[in-house]
């Protein structure tokens, strides 16, 4: 169970039993329980809409929001500013880009990109509530968080961090495991979300072509660009039907 509490701490901030002993390596082991983590926010934020999805759909959508920030302590969004600003400063210089990545402040690039972020998950959020989709929230944050783990496998460093530590070399059949139990629960709870992976192609895809490889600040902006994504895709099809 040490390497489910690792993964709980790192990517939440649910209360775990504490570790009397650590190790860095350890934590490249915690990667192949991440889906289940996301499964568990994926639980936590579906609450609020249950709740009160049909009551009032801003209001549920505004707590599944807070809820959905607080539980995973910005970690994310954090990791898509920063992105931001890099990309945003950069321009062409590849020396540039890791400076402004490593810069602890928060730009206007990054300042702009989370207003439309949190803006659009809202929206999407009273949307799904709307349409009484909760119980797809269960699947989104595990699919973006399995999704985090074949760009850190696939992708070479950009430099050494936690993107480099949650490298998956040696879990490949436990990553296939959990892609088919997601993609037998999409099946029965929402179809629209077997499409999911081409969410994790387009940004592994972006990485490759842009930077040519992952940092931990890429794979937290993948991760909220994939659940924006999958919520757009879940409200589309929606839609559609």
């Amino acid at each position: 169970m040490r390497s489910l509490i690792l993964a709980v701490q790192f990517l939440t901030r649910l209360p775990t039993p504490q570790l009397k002993h650590f190790d860095p390596a350890w934590l490249a082991d915690a990667a192949r329980w991440f889906a289940v983590v996301g499964l568990l926010v994926g639980a936590l934020i579906a609450l609020p809409l249950f709740a009160l999805g049909q009551i009032e759909p801003w209001l549920a959508a505004l707590a599944a929001l807070l809820l959905w920030v607080w539980v995973t302590g910005g970690l994310h969004l954090d990791g898509l500013a920063d992105l931001a600003d890099a990309l945003g400063a950069a321009h062409s210089s590849p020396q540039r880009f890791m400076e402004v990545m490593k810069d602890p402040h928060v730009g206007s690039f990054g300042v702009i990109v989370l207003i439309c972020q949190l803006a659009a998950k809202l929206v999407l959020l009273m949307l799904v509530a709307k349409a009484g989709l909760w119980a797809a929230l269960l699947l989104i944050p595990a699919w973006s968080r399995l999704f985090a783990v074949a760009w850190s496998a696939t992708l070479p460093p950009l430099a050494a961090g936690s993107g480099e530590r949650f490298a998956w070399r040696s879990h490949w059949p436990s990553f296939w495991l959990a892609a088919a139990a997601l993609a037998g629960l999409s099946a029965w709870i929402s179809p629209a979300l077997l499409a999911a992976p081409l969410a994790g192609v387009l940004w592994w895809a972006y990485l490759k072509k842009k930077l040519g490889g992952m940092s931990g600040d890429c794979l937290g902006a993948g991760i909220e660009v994939s659940e924006t994504l999958l919520l757009l895709l879940l409200i589309s099809a929606t839609l559609i039907n």
